[in-house]
């Protein structure tokens, strides 16, 4: 049996030397309401990733690569962590290169949501700023050219082609959700951007039930509104992406999935981001399609107050 709503799996007690990084994973499942009239039979959960120290789920990816780095020699004190992001995993990189001792600099599109740019900058990040016009992947390929000039000056993670993206969900995220769940987990749920936090957890759930039902979700347009997903047909696809782990592969709209983030804050209290809304609708999907019974665990990646600027909750 699921355990109750905050006793999924509680983090240790912290000791007199810890630092923010040991607070990164152990988030809790929160139950979700919303379609308990639709399949009252079926649990759904949201893995709370806005519950990480930097706020989203992009916390134990860069931890991830961070640590692969300075293991195998890759990242030392003399060179500054660079890297493309639409914002989250620019946070995270900024936090632990803060807490880390070392050097950040970002790649973002220019029309980054203001509350990530602020992130950023308070943590001492350098941000360049790409093409508005070329999104995620503008960003990517000035990324790539501010490597190449000063390919000694920089550690590039290049979070869309590094393994210690995915693996760093596959050691923590999918043990973690086997583990809240008891192991009765039977459906998961993400959406995709550079496709670590589907592909790792989706591997690590499969090898412990190959029946878990896993679905990924991208928008259903290229030009959607869904803050760091990707429409894959129409972007650079990420080389750690791999689209044979979805049994279930969905494209969704843009319009649906911000109505059921509104209904979630103002129905059940939960204020989380535009790719949440993504996941919501892909529950409502899967039922629409004949689910009725089971446990659903989605990806929450971050939470609704970094994007109140862009207007997704209304007002000026």
């Amino acid at each position: 049996m699921v355990r109750a709503v905050g006793q999924e799996l509680r983090r240790a007690a912290p000791t007199t030397d810890s630092r923010i990084s040991d607070l990164v994973g152990n988030t809790p499942l929160l139950r979700i309401h919303l379609f308990e009239g639709l399949a009252p039979t079926l649990a759904v959960y949201a893995k709370a990733e806005f519950m990480n120290p930097g706020g989203s789920v992009k916390d134990r990816a860069a931890l991830g690569m961070i640590r692969d780095a300075v293991r195998t020699g890759r990242l030392t004190h003399g060179r500054t962590i660079l890297d493309a992001t639409s914002g989250n995993t620019g946070v995270a990189y900024a936090m632990l290169g803060a807490a880390f001792g070392y050097r950040v600099k970002l790649v973002v599109p220019g029309n980054v949501g203001a509350e990530r740019r602020r992130l950023m900058l308070a943590y001492g990040a350098e941000l360049v700023f790409s093409d508005p016009q070329e999104g995620s992947d503008g960003a990517i390929r000035l990324c790539r050219r501010i490597c190449e000039q000063e390919q000694e000056r920089y550690f590039y993670p290049d979070q869309y082609n590094n393994p210690a993206n995915w693996r760093a969900h596959y050691e923590t995220t999918g043990r973690e959700i086997w583990e809240q769940t008891g192991g009765e987990v039977t459906h998961f749920l993400a959406g995709l951007g550079t496709g670590g936090t589907f592909v790792g957890t989706a591997r690590r759930l499969k090898q412990l039930n190959p029946e878990i039902v896993c679905v990924s979700l991208e928008p259903d347009d290229p030009l959607h509104g869904l803050e760091g997903l990707k429409h894959m047909a129409a972007a650079i696809v990420p080389g750690i992406y791999d689209p044979g782990v979805a049994d279930i592969h969905l494209l969704g709209p843009t319009d649906e999935a911000y109505d059921l983030v509104r209904q979630l804050a103002r129905r059940e209290g939960i204020l989380v981001g535009h790719s949440t809304g993504l996941a919501l609708w892909g529950i409502g999907r899967l039922i629409q399609d004949g689910l009725r019974e089971g446990v659903a665990v989605m990806i929450s990646p971050d939470g609704g107050d970094r994007y109140l600027s862009s207007g997704l909750y209304g007002g000026p």
